[in-house]
């Protein structure tokens, strides 16, 4: 390991094989595979962007370094099973990137930011096809399937959008999402089917991407924002439940929904 108090990248490498080691190891470290890391990889990212959402610098840095720790921890599991290492990650992530901005590394030249998405999107199609990948003219080929839903469907949504496929503004995406709320309504008075209702209220998901999308809005950080309102005023509907000498879990719905309006005022004028 080395001296220098301040970690290199090389120490981390190192860090990261002995806890792999099967004698010296840890073991949980030991027991892992891609399959069971991945979730955690995910999880990581979504850290990332929600220290970015708080503007937390400070944490943004530890995330940062768990992200990292991700992909050392595939890079080493990869290793270990002779399929590449860290320094072939490093020098695939670098060639594709020379490689997909040849108006910076090259002497190609775009008219604007349109042409070099559509260049962008041929230099990838090149990719799939070097990979041997089945030649797909679609507008959509490429989108992957390892996506979060809500973020594929909004890939799918944008590249339908370069070839025309979308509505004009925010306003018939609106009535959009009405005629699918009240086929969801529908289904429920017609009792319940499941399998439709998934259908139904998977419909109302894909349009609520689309009207983010119309509106700029990240629909991901839309969720968190909502997520947060929430989880903070039902923190003070327990807070004022408690002040009041009962458990939330001991009033009725009524209650309940008094103390959530209370919380909404009291979040307002504070």
């Amino acid at each position: 390991m080395s001296g220098d108090p301040r970690h290199s990248l090389d120490d981390l490498l190192a860090i990261m094989a002995r806890l792999r080691d099967p004698q010296r190891g840890c073991p949980w470290d030991v027991q892992q595979s891609f399959a069971t890391i991945a979730p955690y990889t995910i999880e990581e990212a979504y850290e990332v962007a929600d220290a970015i959402d708080r503007k937390d610098w400070h944490d943004l840095r530890d995330e940062l370094g768990d992200l990292l720790l991700q992909v050392v921890f595939h890079a080493q599991m990869a290793k270990e099973a002779g399929l590449f290492d860290f320094a072939d990650v490093a020098h695939a992530i670098s060639d594709k990137m020379v490689r997909r901005h040849p108006h910076v590394f090259g002497d190609e030249n775009y008219a604007n930011v349109e042409a070099q998405t559509q260049a962008w999107d041929a230099i990838k199609a090149a990719e799939r096809a070097a990979k041997g990948e089945q030649h797909d003219d679609s507008a959509l080929a490429g989108v992957s399937r390892g996506l979060p839903e809500w973020k594929r469907a909004l890939k799918l949504q944008e590249r339908a959008a370069r070839v025309g496929f979308d509505w004009p503004d925010e306003q018939p995406v609106i009535d959009k999402l009405l005629e699918e709320v009240e086929e969801v309504r529908a289904e429920f008075a017609d009792g319940r089917d499941v399998r439709r209702l998934q259908d139904e209220i998977g419909d109302v998901l894909f349009v609520m991407v689309n009207l983010a999308r119309h509106a700029r809005v990240d629909f991901s950080q839309a969720m968190r924002h909502a997520n947060a309102k929430f989880e903070r005023r039902f923190r003070s509907m327990e807070q004022l439940a408690l002040e009041q000498g009962r458990s939330l879990a001991q009033q009725d719905l009524a209650e309940q929904e008094a103390l959530w309006q209370q919380a909404k005022r009291d979040e307002v004028a504070g």
